[in-house]
């Protein structure tokens, strides 16, 4: 392994390492918490060198980009991919030849348009749905009070879906211990769904946490991190 190399595997292993022992403070084991790999401006060959230290799951922001490594990396055995940015209704049929999980549905039209393609492929598609935390207009999600309805209407009338859970990115701050009472509110919004008991709908993933602030998410109930920079460094 090259030095790149090595200093790859030493930052994947002290990630690992604070992802075990957040999940340990708050009652859980180490293995309950997934760790998604953000390899946005992450070169294929770095990707790949990832993948052989063990990580089975790779998170993307753009369609164009993973459509670009996927021949270079390969998919590999138990590998997912994750689409983790806002994706377009005009890019849905690309982003389901690439990705495993869309954990952005962040609205109405982008639903109907994933599952008109899982009807027609016979497969559901894997959800999670965004929702909109901070207030900032240039965040997308649903907004919390609209949650519960949105996955109660997406389970009646959308059957080429399958919600896996919620997804949610806190606003910036320094201080990461700023960030809790969004993730306690994510928390609690999947904690209620999970008790309205709708058919075909399981809050499996909590999906929040990411460098600055993953090891605040865990603590208040995330089981999914998608950490980039503690794994691959600043971007060039």
């Amino acid at each position: 392994m090259d030095v790149a190399g090595q200093e790859l595997a030493g930052r994947l292993s002290a990630i690992r390492e604070r992802i075990a022992a957040a999940a340990i403070r708050s009652g859980r084991k180490p293995e309950d918490v997934k760790l998604v790999a953000v390899t946005k401006g992450v070169s294929s060959e770095k990707v790949r060198q990832a993948i052989e230290l063990g990580v089975n799951a790779i998170g993307e922001n753009r369609v164009q980009e993973a459509r670009a490594k996927l021949p270079a990396v390969g998919r590999g055995p138990g590998v997912e991919w994750h689409m983790i940015g806002h994706l377009q209704t005009n890019k849905v049929r690309a982003a389901l030849e690439i990705f495993d999980v869309i954990q952005s549905l962040d609205r109405w039209k982008l639903a109907s348009e994933l599952d008109a393609y899982g009807r027609k492929r016979g497969i559901p598609v894997n959800v999670l749905v965004q929702v909109k935390v901070s207030g900032e207009e240039t965040k997308f999600g649903v907004h919390p009070s609209e949650v519960l309805d949105f996955v109660r209407r997406v389970a009646a009338e959308l059957p080429g879906l399958r919600v896996l859970g919620l997804m949610a990115i806190a606003p910036y701050f320094d201080d990461p211990e700023k960030t809790r009472p969004y993730f306690r509110q994510v928390r609690e919004l999947g904690s209620a769904v999970e008790e309205a008991r709708i058919p075909g709908v399981t809050m499996r993933y909590i999906s929040m946490g990411m460098t600055n602030d993953f090891e605040v998410a865990i603590e208040e109930g995330s089981n999914m991190v998608r950490i980039g920079t503690g794994i691959f460094g600043q971007r060039q």
